[in-house]
C-alpha cells in the first residue's frame, strides 16, 4: 500500500457525502461477469504436454470477474453498489455470492441458474506476468432483456466492464447506455481485453453515451487504432466521451478531460499478481467522482486502490476499505495543459 498523508477535512467530507443526499436506491449498478479465479503461481507454471507433471509453488481460489471485483471495491469504499448476474448451482457460485455479500454488495439481482456452471478463470502467474484460461459459464449469460428500465432507474451511475466477454449483453449495450442516459444516470466503461483481439465490436456506438472511458494503455491504442496514446485519447473525446482515464501499469495513470491531462505516478509494489488492480482503480476513481471530488483526488484514490490490490494475490485481498490514506504530494503529478 502507498504510505500517504491524511486527507484534508474537506476531502473527508466529500467522501462521506453522496450516499445521503440522493433518493436513488443505489449509487452504482454493474453487470456481473460472475466467476472464480484459480490462481497458480511458481517459478515454472508453463504447461508441458506429453503427460509431463510439474510442481508449482502455490495456488489460490478466489472470486474473480472484473465487474465483480469492481463492485466489491466500490462497496468497501462506501458506495451503495448493486450487481446483476447469474451463478451456477455449485460451490463456485456460492463462493461468489458469499464474497459479494461479505464486501457489502447488494446481491438481490443475482440469480442461480441450475443449467449452467459458474465461470472459471485459471491464471498461471510467473515472473510478474500471467496467462489466463477462461471457461465462460455464467460470465456471458446475461441478455439485454435482463436489464429493465426499473433496474436502471434505481441507480445514480452505471458501470460496465469486461465488454468483450459479456457476449450475451454485447448487442444491446449501446441501447442500454442510451436508456441509462435518458434516465439521468452517469456512465462509465472499462472495455478490458478482447480475447479475439479483433477490437471491432459495437463500441463506437456506446462511446457517445459514455461519460468516463477507463481502458489501460494497450486497450486504448487497440480500440482507437492509434499508435500514440495522446491521439487515442483525443479520438475518444471526439466520439463524445467526457473523461478518459488510462491505466499505465507501473507508470501510474492519467485522466484527461479534453482540456488538460493529469498524470499520477505510483510507488513500486511487489508480492502480488496484479489481478483486479485495474478494476479496483476504476472503483476508486468513481468513488471520488460520484462524490464530486476534484479529478486530482479521484486519481489519488484510484491509484491507491489499484496499487494496494497489485501488492496482494487475487483481486480481493488488497482492496482498501473506507477510508484509505491518500498521497497529496504534488510532486507526484504531471499536469499538461492543452
Amino acid at each position: 500500500m502507498i504510505v500517504v498523508n491524511r486527507p484534508s477535512d474537506q476531502t473527508l467530507a466529500m467522501l462521506y457525502r453522496g450516499i445521503m443526499d440522493n433518493h436513488k436506491a443505489f449509487d452504482l449498478l454493474t453487470f456481473g461477469d460472475l466467476c472464480v479465479d484459480l490462481i497458480v503461481s511458481g517459478d515454472d507454471v508453463r504447461p508441458q504436454f506429453g503427460q509431463v507433471e510439474k510442481l508449482v509453488g502455490d495456488y489460490t481460489l478466489e472470486m474473480g470477474g472484473s465487474c465483480s471485483l469492481f463492485a466489491c471495491q466500490a462497496a468497501r469504499l462506501g458506495l451503495r453498489t448493486a450487481i446483476l448476474g447469474r451463478v451456477g448451482d455449485d460451490s463456485f457460485g456460492r463462493l461468489v455470492v458469499r464474497r459479494l455479500q461479505e464486501c457489502g454488495v447488494d446481491t438481490r439481482y443475482v440469480s442461480v441458474d441450475p443449467h449452467v456452471k459458474t465461470g472459471l478463470g485459471i491464471a498461471l502467474c510467473q515472473d510478474n506476468d500471467r496467462a489466463i484460461l477462461t471457461y465462460m459459464g455464467t460470465i456471458n449469460v446475461l441478455q439485454p432483456g435482463d436489464v429493465t428500465g426499473a433496474l436502471l432507474a434505481s441507480a445514480r451511475h452505471l458501470h460496465h466492464g469486461s465488454y468483450y466477454l459479456h457476449t450475451g449483453l454485447l448487442p444491446g449495450i449501446p441501447d442500454i447506455f442510451r436508456r441509462a442516459k435518458q434516465l439521468g444516470l452517469s456512465t462509465s466503461l472499462d472495455p478490458n481485453w478482447d480475447p479475439q483481439e479483433l477490437w471491432d465490436a459495437n463500441l463506437a456506438e456506446v462511446l457517445p453515451y459514455t461519460d468516463i472511458l477507463m481502458p489501460n494503455e494497450q486497450e486504448a491504442r487497440f480500440i482507437s487504432h492509434q499508435s500514440r496514446l495522446a491521439e487515442a485519447v483525443a479520438s475518444f473525446h471526439t466520439q463524445g466521451v467526457r473523461l478518459v482515464t488510462v491505466k499505465l501499469g507501473a507508470q501510474g495513470a492519467l485522466v484527461d478531460d479534453g482540456q488538460a491531462t493529469l498524470r499520477r505516478a505510483v510507488a513500486p509494489v511487489s508480492g502480488g499478481d496484479s489481478i483486479g488492480a485495474g478494476d479496483s482503480f476504476d472503483a476508486g476513481f468513481l468513488s471520488g467522482w460520484l462524490r464530486d471530488m476534484p479529478l486530482k483526488g479521484c486519481l489519488d484514490l484510484a491509484c491507491a486502490c489499484g496499487s494496494s490490490v497489485a501488492s496482494q494475490v487475487g483481486g480481493l485481498a488488497g482492496q482498501l476499505r473506507f477510508l484509505p490514506q491518500i498521497h497529496t504530494d504534488t510532486s507526484w503529478y504531471q499536469s499538461t495543459k492543452k
